[in-house]
């Protein structure tokens, strides 16, 4: 465990999620996850947290970690057809994670995820949150446009709506 890394969490806070993530920003992102999924039968859910507290900090609990965790918090994993997906952003770390359910995951392997997460860092470390963001639900759409084809109506089976945590 790092002082600085202790030291970017306890100065990140609320107000800097705002600042990275202005309620435009998080209504854009809203918009491309609900064109993204009539596209496509798959679930994509985006999570950014500003920073970890207590037990979890102090642990040294990594951004993969907390992502599995919110992944299962957030019931991701319990889609029909085991296609869901989850974005997540640690920004005190501006690590991003993206954790899929098996049925995606079994398509689009761990290189596949890892070089989106790597190009939406890029973009944040830039200072472009919402362009990262969004660039990184196209990158996910692609996967699951080849992977999950829309059939028929489809049901939406989780809430398209960002959560900031």
């Amino acid at each position: 465990m790092s002082i600085a890394r202790i030291s970017r969490h306890l100065v990140a806070n609320r107000s800097r999620v705002r600042k990275a993530f202005p309620p435009h920003a998080l209504a854009a992102i809203e918009q491309a996850i609900k064109a993204s999924e009539q596209g496509h039968a798959g679930q994509i859910r985006f999570v950014v947290e500003g920073a970890l507290d207590g037990a979890p900090l102090f642990r040294n609990q990594s951004a993969r970690a907390r992502a599995l965790d919110v992944f299962s918090n957030l019931r991701i994993w319990d889609t029909e057809h085991n296609n869901g997906v989850l974005i997540y952003l640690l920004l005190a770390d501006r690590d991003v994670e993206i954790v899929a359910d098996r049925g995606v995951h079994a398509h689009v392997g761990a290189d596949g995820w890892e070089a989106i997460c790597r190009a939406m860092e890029a973009d944040f470390r830039a200072g472009h949150f919402e362009r990262g963001v969004l660039a990184g639900i196209h990158a996910v759409t692609q996967h699951l446009v080849r992977h999950f084809p829309k059939r028929g109506r489809g049901d939406n089976e989780l809430p398209d709506a960002p959560v900031v945590l």
